[in-house]
């Protein structure tokens, strides 16, 4: 027995407003829902990304309490010949590449920061050697 996926994945933002236009609009993510000042949740795929004020999410509210301090880190599967063409988006949208990664068993990697300073990364699966036929 061993879990199928990673269902979601949450990172800690410093400006939920900040934070829900910055995935919406970069990410091209679809919003799920928001709860003001506690957090922003956005479909990705067939996984969720969950975004929250780190104070509010460490207050019981019917889930145990988490939170975290200083910046997290997310990868994004996508297929690498997309690769080029989100780097051209970013340029558009100002953000920067903060460095790309040829991974030496195959693969490549972008990184770049969204406004609270997590450390994401657009990657294809080779990087792990995960075959995946959709990309």
């Amino acid at each position: 027995m061993s879990p199928l996926d990673v269902l979601e994945t949450c990172l800690y933002v410093d400006d939920l407003q900040v934070a829900e236009q910055f995935y919406s609009r970069v990410l091209q993510l679809e919003l799920l829902s928001r709860q003001q000042g506690r957090h922003v949740f956005f479909r990705c795929g067939r996984a969720m990304l969950l975004l929250f004020d780190a104070r509010a999410s460490s207050v019981e509210s019917g889930v145990p309490p988490h939170g975290a301090q200083g910046p997290g880190h997310v990868a994004f599967r996508v297929p690498e010949p997309e690769l080029q063409a989100w780097r051209k988006h970013f340029a558009n949208c100002d953000v920067v590449v903060e460095r790309v990664v040829d991974w030496p068993q195959g693969g490549r990697s972008l990184y770049f920061r969204d406004p609270s300073g997590n450390s994401l990364e657009l990657a294809s699966p080779r990087i792990w050697k995960i075959d995946r036929s959709d990309d």
